[in-house]
C-alpha cells in the first residue's frame, strides 16, 4: 500500500520539525515548506494526499495560499493551524478554503485524527461520481438529482446538504454535523436554518412521491433511507 504524502508549510522551525517527526513515525512522508509562496508552489505542482497548513506565513498568508489553490481547481484537503483560535477566525478559514482547521496549542494526537478523517473523506470523494438511495440519484459530476427518473432542481445549499445526507444514508446524522459540514459552522448559531433547509428538501424530494426518504428522528437529527 503507497504510503501518504502530506505537505507541511510552517514557518516556525521548532514546530515544523516536531509536527513532520510526529508525522513520519506515523508512516507519513512529508515534505515542508518554511512559507507561503513556497508552500503555493508544492502544493500545485506536487501530488499530495492532504496539507497542513499554517495561518500566519512570511511571503504570502496562509489563506492566501488555499484560496488561490481553490481558485486553481485543487481539491486537496487542507487543515489549517492558527493561534487565531476565535470563532470569526475559525469561520474564514473555513470559508478560504479550508477542509478543518486546529487552534494552537494543539495536542498532536488530535491532529492525526483530524488529518486521518479528511484523508479518509477524500478517498471516498475521489471514488463516487454518483450516489443513489432508491429510486433517488444524485450526479456529483452533472450536479444533476432525480428521483424515479423526474428531474429535481435544488439550490446549491439544498444540494450540498442532500449530497451529505446521501453520502451517510441509514445513518442519523445530527445538528452538529450538518452545521460543521453543510454550512461550515464549528458552533451551533442557534437559528432554524437547518429546520428550513431540510423542510425545503422534504418539498422537492418527497412530496409527490410514495414513500418518503428523509426522516426526522426525534431528539437525534435526520436520516435518510428507504421506507420500510
Amino acid at each position: 500500500m503507497r504510503a501518504m504524502r502530506l505537505l507541511v508549510v510552517e514557518d516556525d522551525a521548532e514546530a515544523a520539525a516536531y509536527l513532520a517527526k510526529g508525522l513520519r513515525e506515523s508512516g507519513y512522508v512529508v515534505d515542508h515548506a518554511d512559507n507561503g509562496m513556497d508552500g503555493l508552489y508544492m502544493a500545485t505542482n506536487e501530488p499530495y494526499d492532504a496539507i497542513v497548513l499554517d495561518r500566519m506565513l512570511p511571503r504570502l498568508d496562509g489563506l492566501a495560499v488555499v484560496e488561490t489553490l481553490r481558485k486553481a481547481g485543487k481539491q486537496t484537503p487542507v487543515l489549517i493551524l492558527s493561534a487565531l483560535g476565535e470563532v470569526d477566525a475559525r469561520v474564514q478559514g473555513l470559508r478560504a478554503g479550508g477542509d478543518d482547521y486546529l487552534a494552537k496549542p494543539y495536542a498532536f494526537s488530535e491532529l492525526l485524527a483530524r488529518l486521518e478523517a479528511l484523508l479518509r473523506r477524500g478517498e471516498g470523494q475521489t471514488q463516487q461520481t454518483r450516489l443513489q438511495v432508491g429510486d433517488l440519484e444524485l450526479d456529483l459530476l452533472g450536479r444533476h438529482v432525480t428521483r424515479a427518473g423526474k428531474p429535481i432542481t435544488l439550490q446549491p445549499r439544498e444540494f450540498r446538504l442532500l449530497e451529505y445526507l446521501m453520502r451517510h444514508a441509514g445513518q442519523v446524522v445530527t445538528r452538529t454535523m450538518l452545521l460543521e459540514n453543510v454550512w461550515d459552522y464549528h458552533f451551533d448559531p442557534q437559528t432554524n436554518v437547518i429546520d428550513v433547509h431540510v423542510s425545503r428538501l422534504r418539498q422537492k424530494i418527497d412530496k409527490d412521491f410514495d414513500s418518503p426518504l428523509i426522516h426526522t428522528i426525534r431528539g437525534a437529527g435526520y436520516c435518510l433511507r428507504e421506507s420500510d
